[in-house]
């Protein structure tokens, strides 16, 4: 995809693709405003949780842009500014951790500018939110090597959602695998889930793939599990929002129930997610909160009642494999997960 999905502008601005439009058009949209992004990020017009964590960096530092005076150090008002502006940015979308991490390093960054004397904040923050991406970027890389070593020559995938470069600041997660075993002559085919109710599947990956020169097939989502019985899926490979200390994973709604099918079928089943995207401070998944999102969403008669969370949890019990830039966690556990990660490696989120 040579589309650029996020990037800086001449004024220091964020730009971002706005993705409730693709594929019919491409549109970007500048933001130079905390509110503009928390708009941007609570439509979906950026979306993943790795991008989402970049996107609202870049917001603040594009912010405080705007905001420079020619102060000559940053100061306690700076501070207290920004203090408000990040926690208005922090609850955009809960679910996703890459979010609040982001946040809190852009925070941890402006204390740092103010105890160093430090004059231009914006241009600390744009540096910390640069980095953020890079990391992200390098990470995707590695998720893509780690995971293809698990993906069979001649295998048929099957993905859910988006999780590719339009989702984070690389190839991406889950689709990031797809795209390095593809290069090495891996892949046969793709099936990727609609995925409902809007559904980023048949828009975004299956866009994304066909742009690559993957060959991609759309399903529904209640497809997938008549595909297993027929024993058409290899594999199937995820993305995650939110991981916990044990190992279970927050995704997009849906996830779940693939896994229980294909825990059913005997069908291998992956989540894929850089390190940034696990929260050790959560024991299990029942403690990540949960994003419901509006009733329009969902077109139904009227009067009708509508429930509609944006994603689901699933139990580290029914996941193979936990594939991240530090290696494959296999059958994911507190033991397990812990051992990819250092003492203090993370920040803990707010």
């Amino acid at each position: 995809m040579k589309l650029r999905v996020i990037d800086w502008t001449a004024s220091g601005a964020a730009r971002l693709l706005d993705q409730t439009l693709l594929p019919q058009e491409v549109k970007y949209l500048q933001i130079s405003s905390v509110d503009g992004m928390i708009e941007a990020i609570k439509s979906l017009r950026v979306r993943g949780a790795p991008l989402i964590g970049i996107a609202a960096a870049m917001g603040l530092a594009a912010a405080a842009a705007g905001r420079e005076t020619g102060r000559s150090r940053v100061t306690q008002a700076d501070l207290e500014w920004l203090s408000e502006e990040a926690e208005k940015m922090r609850r955009a979308r809960p679910t996703a951790v890459n979010l609040s991490r982001a946040v809190d390093r852009m925070l941890e960054c402006a204390q740092a500018a103010f105890v160093s004397g430090r004059s231009d904040l914006a241009k600390a923050l744009r540096h910390e939110a640069q980095t953020i991406w890079d990391e992200d970027q390098a990470m995707c890389r590695k998720i893509g090597f780690v995971g293809s070593e698990i993906i069979q020559r001649g295998a048929t995938v099957l993905t859910h959602c988006n999780t590719g470069r339009l989702a984070t600041g690389g190839i991406g997660t889950a689709l990031g695998v797809i795209y390095t075993a593809h290069e090495q002559g891996k892949i046969k085919k793709v099936f990727a889930d609609e995925t409902r109710p809007l559904n980023q599947g048949s828009r975004l990956t299956a866009w994304e793939l066909t742009e690559a020169g993957v060959q991609c097939t759309v399903i529904t989502d209640s497809m997938a599990a008549a595909l297993m019985a027929a024993g058409s899926i290899d594999v199937v490979v995820v993305g995650a929002d939110r991981i916990a200390a044990n190992g279970d994973v927050a995704n997009k709604i849906g996830t779940y129930g693939l896994a229980v099918v294909a825990k059913h079928h005997g069908v291998p089943f992956y989540a894929a997610a850089p390190t940034s995207t696990f929260d050790l401070t959560l024991e299990t998944g029942r403690e990540i909160p949960i994003e419901e999102r509006a009733a329009e969403e969902v077109p139904t008669a009227e009067g009708a009642g509508v429930f509609n969370p944006a994603f689901d949890v699933t139990p580290a019990n029914l996941i193979t494999g936990i594939i991240t830039d530090r290696g494959l966690v296999e059958s994911p556990s507190e033991a397990s997960v812990s051992k990819i990660f250092p003492t203090d490696s993370y920040p803990l989120p707010a």
